[in-house]
C-alpha cells in the first residue's frame, strides 16, 4: 500500500460541497493513468479509461462528514450543523479545522459535566448545545476569520494499528484510495470506463446523479465502506462484514438491490484471481450505487465493492489493511475485465 498517498487523501478537507482541495490531491494522483481527466459542473473529477466496450461508471465519493457555522455569538464561541450524518457523542472534545479566511484549529466543546443536572447526565447529547472553541478570545477576531457557513472538518492522523488503520473519514476515503490505486495499477481496459470521484453523498448522493445522467453507464460500481459489526455482543446474524475476511460485494442495501448476475460476476472474478472477498447484505443505509441504477431512470446493472469498516461516522473508522488490498485488487481486475460482462 501507499501510505503516503492514503495518507494526503484522508488529510485533505473535503466537505460536502467543498470537496476543492482533496479533487486536487486524488486529480494529482490519477491524470497521468487516463485517457480523460476533467471537473465537471457539479464537482465530480471524473477520470476516464477508453476502450472497446460497455459503459462502466465506477463511483466513489470524497466528500467526508462534516460541519458548518451557522453564527459566531458575542463571547466568540461558534455555533454550527452539521454536513452529514452525525452521533453527537462523537463530537464532544474533538478537536477539528475551522476553513474560513484561513485555516484556525479548534476544539468542540460542552457543558462541564460538574455543571450537568442529574437530567442532563442521563440524556444523550445534543448537537445544538455543543459549539467550538478557538482559544481567541477576541470575539471580533473569530467573527473576521470564520464568517457564518465556513466549513469545518474534524482533525485526527491516519494511524496504523496491528492489521488495521483508523483515521478520520475513512469513510469515503478508503475507497476513493482504492479506486485511485487501481486505476494507476491497471494495464489494460477493455470497457469505456469511467471513474468517477464524487461529490455530496454525504448530503444525498447528488454528485452522484449528476454524474451518471451525463454518462449513462451500462455497468455502475459503487465503492464505498460498510458496516464491519464484527463487535462484542452482536451475534453471528448481525455481522454484516468482518475486517480480515476480504472485501465485500454488495448484495443490497437500504437504497438498492443489487444486480444478481453482476454480484455473481465479480464474485468469480475475486475467486479466479485469488481476492478474498465476502457478501455484503446491509439493511440500513444507502452509497451512490442507487443514483446508477434508478434515481435518474438508467436501469444500469450495479453493484458496489465495500470495505469493511468498524467505528463508522467517528474519528476512530477502522479498516483491515489485507480488505484494503484486496479491494485493490478487485478494482483493478474489474477496470481491465468489466467488458467481457454478459447482460442477462
Amino acid at each position: 500500500m501507499d501510505f503516503e498517498l492514503l495518507e494526503k487523501i484522508v488529510s485533505a478537507p473535503g466537505a460536502p460541497g467543498f470537496e476543492g482541495p482533496v479533487r486536487s490531491v486524488i486529480e494529482e494522483a490519477v491524470k497521468n493513468h487516463a485517457d480523460e481527466c476533467y471537473t465537471d459542473r457539479m464537482g465530480n473529477l471524473i477520470v476516464r479509461r477508453k476502450g472497446n466496450g460497455p459503459r462502466v461508471m465506477a463511483a466513489a465519493h470524497m466528500d467526508e462528514i462534516s460541519l458548518i457555522t451557522t453564527k459566531v455569538d458575542s463571547n466568540g464561541f461558534i455555533r454550527f450543523s452539521e454536513l452529514g450524518g452525525f452521533d453527537a457523542e462523537t463530537l464532544v472534545s474533538q478537536p477539528v479545522l475551522i476553513h474560513g479566511s484561513e485555516t484556525i484549529p479548534g476544539v468542540i466543546g460542552s457543558k462541564p459535566v460538574h455543571m450537568q443536572s442529574d437530567e442532563e447526565k442521563k440524556s444523550k447529547t445534543k448537537l445544538k448545545n455543543l459549539y467550538i472553541d478557538t482559544g481567541i478570545l477576541d470575539a471580533d477576531k473569530v467573527k473576521e476569520l470564520v464568517p457564518d457557513g465556513t466549513p469545518v472538518t474534524r482533525s485526527r492522523e491516519l494511524t496504523r494499528m496491528g492489521d488495521c488503520i483508523s483515521s478520520k473519514s475513512l469513510d469515503n476515503r478508503i475507497s476513493v484510495y482504492i479506486l485511485a490505486e487501481a486505476l494507476r495499477r491497471a494495464e489494460t481496459c477493455n470497457s469505456d470506463f469511467y471513474a468517477v470521484f464524487t461529490v455530496q453523498e454525504e448530503v444525498g448522493i447528488r454528485g452522484a446523479r449528476v454524474a451518471a445522467q451525463a454518462i449513462q453507464p451500462e455497468i455502475g460500481i459503487a465503492l464505498d465502506v460498510t458496516l464491519a459489526n464484527d463487535l462484542p455482543g452482536a451475534s453471528d446474524h448481525e455481522k454484516c462484514t468482518e475486517l480480515g475476511k476480504g472485501i465485500g460485494i454488495k448484495v443490497m442495501d437500504r437504497s438498492i438491490i443489487c444486480t444478481p448476475a453482476l454480484v455473481n460476476y465479480l464474485e468469480k472474478m475475486g475467486e479466479s484471481h485469488s481476492i478474498p472477498h465476502q457478501r455484503e447484505v446491509l439493511t440500513v443505509g444507502g452509497t451512490d450505487t442507487s443514483a446508477m441504477q434508478y434515481l435518474m431512470g438508467i436501469g444500469s446493472h450495479v453493484t458496489s465493492i465495500s470495505c469493511p469498516l468498524r467505528y463508522i461516522h467517528s474519528t476512530v473508522e477502522m479498516c483491515a489493511v489485507i480488505d484494503v488490498e484486496s479491494g485493490i485488487q478487485l478494482t483493478k481486475a474489474c477496470i481491465e475485465q468489466a467488458g467481457s460482462y454478459t447482460f442477462e
